[in-house]
């Protein structure tokens, strides 16, 4: 019997199965969860790569398309995922993040106000936004996980997307702290650089996929999404009971050492 059984566990930003999402997904099945994903801007893309999912092709996990930005798609997630047989959740992946290019690659000092609340919105915001929609299905507790990169230093390149990640942090915090008499957990797993899509497209990133496998404690493969996705899977069982408010990094040791960049 996996940790997750029984579990029903919405998981977002499965793009294809280089995605973080995905393996999320991956594992969360094979733990026993019943899992359901939703899609943007592509549907019918995640609806192919669904079908890579260990439930196979014949019997893929529903999708269902949500624009986190988009309040009518919110408001009416809750029912979509009622007319797909979920009538309640145990657990939320977010795995969502955005910002414009120009907000990103050594731009800080001249990014709009514009780019910037995109950014926020869609990467910091989103997890409030996400986890309310959410709700009205959680009446039992459950568990909201987040993905994140480590926001207590300036990264060269990640530019604002950092500013939200850092925004990310302290949502989750908050949300911590209102949700939890609900029985409701929220954290995050800060994740090492992977050769994820998102990834691929900052300028200059693979400077950072270059430096860390050589100078993690551990090492550091970008390519294996397994032990980022291992620690989500963990976070939204049953095993942690009584944490919340946490971020817990799955980065080959580097945030705990003094290494430069």
């Amino acid at each position: 019997m996996g940790i997750l059984e029984g579990k029903r566990i919405l998981v977002t930003g499965v793009l294809t199965d280089a995605s973080i999402g995905f393996h999320v997904a991956r594992i969360a099945q094979e733990q026993g969860a019943e899992v359901v994903l939703t899609a943007y801007p592509r549907p019918t893309l995640t609806a192919r790569t669904a079908k890579r999912l260990p439930s196979g092709p014949d019997d893929p996990p529903p999708v269902i398309e949500l624009d986190v930005m988009n309040t009518e798609q919110l408001d009416a997630l809750a029912g979509n995922l009622r007319e797909h047989g979920f009538d309640r959740l145990d657990g939320v992946v977010h795995a969502i993040g955005f910002a414009p290019q120009t907000a990103l690659g050594g731009n800080f000092l001249e990014t709009s106000w514009d780019d910037v609340a995109t950014a926020v919105h869609a990467s910091t915001y989103s997890l409030k936004s996400l986890t309310m929609a959410c709700l009205p299905l959680m009446e039992d507790g459950g568990s909201v996980v987040g993905l994140d990169f480590d926001a207590t230093k300036a990264w060269p390149v990640y530019d604002w997307m950092g500013v939200a990640k850092a925004g990310l942090e302290s949502c989750a915090r908050y949300l911590a702290k209102y949700l939890g008499p609900q029985g409701i957990r929220v954290n995050l797993v800060a994740a090492g650089p992977l050769a994820t899509m998102a990834a691929k497209s900052i300028p200059g990133f693979e400077g950072m996929t270059d430096m860390w496998p050589k100078a993690a404690p551990l090492g550091w493969d970008i390519k294996d999404s397994e032990p980022t996705a291992r620690a989500c899977a963990a976070l939204l069982s049953d095993w942690f009971p009584a944490t919340t408010g946490e971020i817990v990094h799955v980065d080959g040791g580097i945030h705990a050492i003094g290494a430069a960049y």
